[in-house]
């Protein structure tokens, strides 16, 4: 299996509000960006989606590391809410419904596509790639409210 390297992040301009996600792919040092811009969403809306946008782009099964400055996407993996989610009929420990369960069902299915292992990082740090990936998501938004203007 190719090993890639895929940085995600998410943005929301008030929240609820519009946002933007970006992702960033490297395989064999060659980077791929990916963006996108969502109307009405949440911030942890478009950190999920960043990472499910840069796994769909993946052609064929890989082995790939996920950095992610973002503790609600990370954590349901590094520490098994996931599993306890689908176990509980995708009910929190509380026994409320887990939000987003659309989101995190499709991130589910690609996980199973692919070896994924999880990085947490810190966010608006000294990371470029993570930083580079929270100015893309912005940007979108940014770029989106700009052409509202046109």
């Amino acid at each position: 299996m190719k090993d890639v390297t895929i940085y995600t992040d998410g943005a929301c301009s008030y929240n609820p509000g519009p946002g933007g996600w970006a992702a960033i792919l490297i395989f064999k040092g060659t980077q791929k960006e990916l963006s996108g811009f969502v109307k009405e969403t949440t911030n942890n809306r478009m950190e999920l989606f960043a990472v499910i946008q840069g796994l769909r782009a993946l052609k064929e099964p890989c082995n790939v590391l996920v950095h992610t400055d973002s503790a609600y996407v990370s954590n349901a993996f590094l520490k098994k809410w996931i599993a306890a989610w689908e176990k509980n009929g995708w009910k929190t420990s509380k026994k409320e419904p887990v939000e987003n369960q659309d989101l995190w069902k499709l991130l589910l299915h690609y996980t199973k596509i692919h070896n994924v292992t999880w990085v947490k990082v810190e966010g608006h740090s000294d990371n470029e790639l993570n930083n580079k990936c929270d100015m893309l998501a912005r940007e979108q938004i940014k770029n989106a409210k700009l052409s509202l203007f046109d």
